[in-house]
């Protein structure tokens, strides 16, 4: 028997402590593993349970009852956020994930600011919390992981993406205003999570990559604003996972500056020198999730038990999941972790 529950264990590793192994997560948000296999076995099926409190939570838990994730993650999109500030959603299917339709705003100059708290009241915020609420006290041995989508990121869904990059230096001033704005909202949305019984939120931020950015807009907007999100959650004290997308190699030296407890990274990442050049990171991941939908299990499990040879902290995919991939092939995953 485990000396640790499933909790414990992830708080642990995120609080720098001793632990039996390295867990095996999957987070949610952007690292969704709602994938069709449990669903069409399960009956509890999106697009429905985007909308439905008691479906998100009876998806979530299936999740990781089926897949052997040692974690419960909420929601199962990165759209919550933008449904909220104004964009329109397509919500998507039972094997497409929502995506955002049209953006609110044409551009930075036009953002309309709204009060955070009359925001939460809106769109599905309240779906997402009332099923940490539900979850939490269902499965308290679960850690619940709430996510959120980046604040570059989130900026980018309400505001004409193509736009927004190029005024990233074109109109910085307004720029600036409006990624402000999107982090108050997030460490608010935040503290609902929190209060419902969250430990620990994972960001996702695919806009605010090196080769998006560039490391010069990098450290200028993707840094600081996604460490007063980090700062406002630690306050709640909760803990943070941060999710880096892309080959980081022009924004690698900056990674140790981002407050997160824990860095997740893609695949081609290789995070056994991230960790032995930056010895004070606790690292996440980073399982390719094209291997992953290939399903062959004894690869999947070859690399996992790479991962952790190579002491990477938290075992976990590395970015967003297909959801054609099988049970049988995220099992061969958190199954290897486990069995090591």
């Amino acid at each position: 028997m485990s000396a640790f529950s499933p909790k414990e264990r992830l708080l642990r590793v995120l609080d720098k402590e001793k632990i039996d192994r390295a867990p095996v997560v999957c987070p949610g948000g952007m690292m969704n593993a709602a994938i069709v296999e449990v669903m069409n076995r399960t009956g509890h099926t999106l697009p429905e349970a985007h909308h439905d409190d008691t479906l998100m939570a009876e998806l979530a838990f299936d999740v990781a009852d089926y897949t052997g994730f040692e974690n419960i993650g909420i929601p199962f999109c990165m759209t919550v956020e933008a449904e909220v500030l104004g964009s329109g959603i397509d919500v998507g299917t039972l094997a497409c994930e929502p995506k955002i339709r049209q953006e609110a705003y044409p551009s930075v100059s036009q953002v309309e600011f709204k009060e955070p708290q009359a925001l939460l009241r809106s769109g599905r915020i309240n779906t997402v919390v009332q099923a940490a609420y539900r979850l939490a006290r269902k499965h308290p041995d679960y850690p619940i992981i709430g996510n959120l989508t980046g604040p570059i990121s989130t900026a980018a869904s309400i505001v004409d993406p193509m736009s927004f990059l190029k005024e990233l230096r074109k109109d910085k001033e307004n720029a600036h205003r409006v990624i402000d704005y999107v982090s108050n909202v997030l460490i608010a949305y935040a503290q609902l999570m929190v209060d419902a019984g969250v430990k620990v939120i994972s960001i996702g931020d695919p806009t605010a990559t090196g080769e998006i950015l560039g490391p010069k807009m990098f450290e200028e907007y993707a840094v600081p604003y996604l460490n007063k999100v980090i700062d406002g959650i630690h306050e709640l004290d909760a803990a943070v996972i941060v999710h880096i997308c892309g080959k980081m190699q022009s924004v690698r030296h900056m990674i140790p500056l981002i407050k997160g407890d824990a860095i997740s990274t893609d695949a081609m990442v290789n995070l056994k020198r991230l960790k032995e050049d930056y010895p004070q990171l606790t690292t996440m991941g980073n399982l390719s999730t094209y291997l992953l939908e290939g399903g062959n299990y004894e690869d999947v499990s070859r690399h996992t038990r790479r991962l952790v040879g190579d002491g990477i902290d938290i075992i976990a995919p590395a970015c967003g999941l297909s959801t054609s991939t099988t049970i049988q092939a995220l099992q061969a995953m958190t199954q290897t972790v486990k069995e090591l």
